[in-house]
């Protein structure tokens, strides 16, 4: 597709992104209306929102358009997940420059769209807004079915702390393409478009988990916000986390310890519970600590002591993985 987004205007574009989008039985109104009718027979509706930001969440000499429909609809449904619930739609907010070729956004909404499809979700609606930056605004839905949902609250001493899916991959991924490099591939890819568990956040509400988050700021970032929630202590065990030989490459390339991008990098969107220390866990999920008593120690420790490296990402802050 030639020309710009200006010269295809905003009706036309619309008409362009929606006429790319595929369906699910949960939506009965899909985009064309004033607003989307989904589905919610648990009669509570999960909702989660989160913004793209082009500069400071991607770059679009390190990313596709598709990688970022990819990850930007993955961070989103993977926080659903992490309440317990299955994703069902998402709407989006796109602001793009008049001078950009419409294939940018027409990409976008195909990585969009072959995401949601990975969760089982849709893009049902959004809106399209002529700015300066690039920016992309997603909300996803979900629902319970007959769950409660599972909060970073509950979490109780003597409860195992468990992760599935990958921790430190973008991390490393983006040291890698910082310095200019695109591979090892597998770690690149990882940063430029994540693949949370999706089907594990609702399983683990089956299982029993009493606290949930997904691995968005960094694992010892979001235990912080379990163990803060729940009023607790987390210790984690750096010896029960696998760190690839590959990963361990690359850290003594660019001097880096990787347990450094396991801990404390982000954007992986891995899923960590905690659950009852009875509860015989999936072989899909990694016991890596445990809950305890709070103490005057940090509320997230690893091997019993404070962990004192920097990392984690805060958007006001300083520090970014």
């Amino acid at each position: 597709m030639k020309g710009t987004v200006g010269e295809l205007g905003e009706f036309g574009l619309i008409r362009e992104l929606t006429s790319r989008l595929t369906t699910t039985p949960a939506v009965r109104v899909g985009p064309g209306d004033d607003a989307a009718v989904v589905a919610a027979p648990d009669r509570r509706v999960v909702a989660s929102t989160d913004i793209l930001l082009e500069g400071r969440h991607f770059r679009r000499d390190w990313s596709t358009a598709y990688d970022v429909g990819r990850k930007a609809a993955a961070q989103n449904l993977a926080d659903i997940a992490a309440m317990g619930a299955v994703p069902t739609a998402l709407l989006l907010g796109l602001v793009v420059p008049a001078e950009l070729p419409v294939t940018w956004p027409t990409e976008l909404m195909d990585g969009l769209r072959d995401e949601c499809q990975v969760a089982g979700a849709s893009v049902v609606g959004g809106d399209v807004v002529r700015g300066d930056t690039i920016m992309v605004s997603i909300t996803a839905l979900g629902d319970l079915r007959n769950h409660e949902p599972v909060t970073r609250a509950g979490a109780r001493p003597g409860d195992l702390v468990a992760v599935t899916g990958w921790l430190g991959w973008s991390a490393a991924g983006y040291a890698v393409l910082s310095r200019g490099f695109r591979s090892p591939r597998a770690f690149v890819e990882a940063h430029r478009r994540p693949e949370p568990p999706y089907h594990a956040g609702p399983a683990a509400a089956g299982l029993g988990a009493t606290a949930m988050c997904d691995v968005s700021d960094g694992l010892i970032a979001d235990l912080g916000h379990i163990a803060e929630a729940s009023k607790v202590r987390i210790d984690v065990r750096s010896g029960a986390i696998d760190i690839p030989s590959q990963m361990n490459d690359i850290g003594q390339a660019v001097g880096v310890d990787p347990l450094q991008w396991v801990l404390t990098g982000g954007e992986d969107h891995a899923i960590v519970a905690t659950f009852p220390p009875d509860v015989k866990l999936p072989a899909r999920w990694k016991v890596i600590g445990e809950v305890l008593n709070p103490s005057a120690l940090p509320q997230v420790t690893v091997d019993g002591a404070p962990w004192t490296s920097k990392g984690g990402w805060e958007h006001f802050g300083d520090i970014e993985s």
